[in-house]
Parts: structure tokens; sequence; C-alpha cells
């Protein structure tokens, strides 16, 4: 074995935090661009514009969502059935929502009709802010509590409901997953197109930065006087894992203790907001560049955030706290995480490597005459 079980337990945390950020900077990335393209063109050659600056990409940046997918399926396995039976609609809503995406991108202007071209408009709409919302929900939900139990089997069933997910402040997390999205696509428009694309996607852009700050805070304010999970006792975190074998509280205020255990987490709410603030500062003064790099840290700060709020749970239980799955107990075999790590250690820097060397090669801005000079071309 490379590592002991501990060490391996808390490796699979940060690498699938790592395959979630990696998701949320490329796929969430396009996934705003498509809730932007109404907004920002108006004209179709402005939305095919729009469209193409992710054209090369957009079914790459999916490889970070399937990875992550797998992931989760092969280090947290009982997390992934407890999500898959609480969740169901809300994932088969989501998959649903993501056949409109490759349908829209490769078919949207193959036919030059008004109407057509309109319906896919919305159909990439709707592909995406669909997932970017339910996503968002479902991370709001485990800061509440996902209605489950667990049988002396192990086996995961679920007590809630598809509307019982959309409560206040789950919807208020959705939003904000909307809304960083596009605020990071704004940045991202703003440097690879021009002219009144450029300056619409840097408005839109800006406007979510400011929106986003607001509701991250409120949210802060919310998770701070909500009822957290905190462990009282557990077995010996080298131990098979199993967790039936803790003793779980609620406390007001309790998903804020890892910041006071460990006072340099405070980086990464920090970040966020920093990050949206110089980024709306660069956007104003046209460095596009370095305000999607600002958002992507931004993206960082968030998903880490929740992330340190919520360690070690991975799926809180408000049927049974004692039964809540973590990090430490709802994981694979040993011999499982050690073989997913030296495959994770393989695949996932050739996922970057591949990736940034499309970005680098297709990297140019898109013009409105470069669509109409290659119309067949183009997406």
């Amino acid at each position: 074995m490379i590592f002991d079980y501990e060490t391996l337990k808390l490796l699979w945390w940060v690498i699938i935090g790592v395959l979630f950020i990696g998701f949320a900077i490329t796929d969430g990335m396009d996934m705003g661009v498509a809730i932007l393209l109404r907004l920002v063109g108006k004209t179709d050659s402005e939305r095919r514009v729009v469209i193409n600056t992710v054209g090369p990409h957009w079914d790459g940046n999916q490889v970070w969502f399937i990875t992550a997918g797998g992931a989760l399926f092969a280090a947290w396995p009982m997390v992934y059935a407890a999500a898959f039976s609480g969740f169901y609609f809300a994932m088969m809503l989501v998959l649903f929502a993501l056949f409109f995406r490759p349908l829209g991108f490769d078919y949207r202007s193959k036919i030059d009709s008004k109407r057509w071209r309109n319906n896919w408009d919305w159909a990439l709409f709707g592909g995406s802010v669909i997932p970017a919302l339910v996503f968002g929900v479902a991370f709001g939900n485990l800061f509440l509590g996902v209605p489950f139990n667990l049988d002396e089997y192990l086996r995961a069933s679920y007590q809630g409901s598809f509307f019982a997910l959309l409560n206040p402040f789950a919807l208020l997390t959705g939003l904000i997953s909307v809304i960083m999205l596009i605020a990071h696509a704004g940045m991202w428009l703003q440097l690879r197109t021009d002219s009144h694309v450029a300056r619409r996607s840097a408005q839109y852009g800006r406007c979510a930065l400011l929106v986003f700050i607001v509701l991250f805070a409120i949210a802060g304010f919310w998770v701070a006087n909500i009822d957290g999970y905190q462990i009282v006792s557990m077995p010996d975190k080298q131990s098979f894992a199993n967790p039936l074998g803790k003793v779980v509280t609620t406390s007001a205020g309790a998903w804020l203790n890892n910041y006071t255990l460990m006072p340099w987490t405070v980086i990464f709410p920090t970040l966020a907001f920093v990050m949206a603030a110089l980024a709306w500062v660069l956007s104003k003064v046209n460095k596009s560049g370095l305000a999607l790099i600002c958002t992507s840290l931004m993206l960082i700060g968030v998903i880490m955030t929740a992330g340190i709020s919520l360690f070690p749970f991975v799926m809180p239980s408000s049927n049974n706290m004692n039964i809540s799955l973590t990090l430490w107990d709802a994981v694979s075999s040993h011999m499982t995480l050690n073989v997913m790590f030296i495959a994770v250690v393989i695949f996932v820097p050739l996922i970057l490597t591949y990736t940034t060397w499309c970005y680098v090669k297709m990297w140019r801005k898109v013009t409105v005459e470069e669509i109409e000079n290659n119309s067949h071309g183009s997406y």
C-alpha cells in the first residue's frame, strides 16, 4: 500500500474536491456562456460568436463531470447510493437537461431558420441553467441534512420528496451557483470576443459579481445561524468503514467550528469575496484575462468554503444524525482507494495536459466577421 487507510480517506476527499473544482471552472464556464447567450448576443451572428468561444471545448470540459461522478462511485459508494436515491428526480432532471446541450451546440446552426435557432437557444439555456441550479440546491441541502436512513446492512433509503429539496436556503445556494457561473462566463466572453458582445458580457459579468458578493454573504450569515453537525465520538479512522458506529450531535453555528479549529481555512471564504471584487475591478479596466483568473479562484474559494464547513461530513442525515456519512466511514476498502489513487495520479495529469493544450492551440478572439466569412465551418 502507498498510504495508510486514514491518509487515503483524506486524500480522496481532496481529490474529489479537485474534480468538482475542475468541473466548475471548465464545464461551469460553458454553462454560464449558454445562460448568457441570448442576453449578450442580439443578432444570430453575435450568438454564434458566443457559442464558438466554447465550441472547441464544451465536450472536453464534460470529462471533469464524468470523472467526478466515477470518482464518487469508486471512493464513496455509500454516498453515491444515498445521493442517487435521495436526489433521484433531481438527478434525472439534470440528466434530461444535459441532453439539450450537445444537441443544441451541434444542430443549432445546421438550418437557416430563425425559429429553429431560437428554439435551440432556449434549449441551451435550459440545459445549462437547470444543472447549475440543481447542483447548488443539492449542496444547500447537505447543510440542512438529507432525510435518509441506513439499515443494519448499510442499505440507504430516502424518506423525503423532490419538492422538499426546494427549501429557501437550498434555493439561495442554487441561485449562488447560477450567478457565480454567469460571472465566470462573463469574464470569459469579455476575453474571447470583441465589440458589442464583449461589452455586454463584461456588464453582465460585473453585475453578477456584485450579486454574488451579496448572496454569498447572506448564505454565510445563514449558515452561522442554522444547526450544524459535529461528531462526539467515532471508531478509529484506520478501522473498517462503518457509518453506524459514531455519535453525532447538532448545535447552532457548528458548521463554522472548523474555522475556529483551523484558523488558516478562513482563507477560502476570504478568497471568494476578494477575488470577486478584484475580478470586477479588472473587468472594469478591461483586464479580462486577469479577471477570468480571479473568477476561477473565486470558484475555488466557494467550493472549498463549502467543503471545509461540512468537513468531515459528506452527507449528513436529518432522520438519524448518527448515520450521517463522513469521509472516514463512507468510503471503499483500503485496496480500492489505493488502486484508484494510482489511476488518478496517472490520468488526471493527462486530462490537465490535453485540456490545456486544446485551450492554447485554439486560443483567439471570435468575431462576427469570422463567423460570417466561415458560416458553414462554425457552430
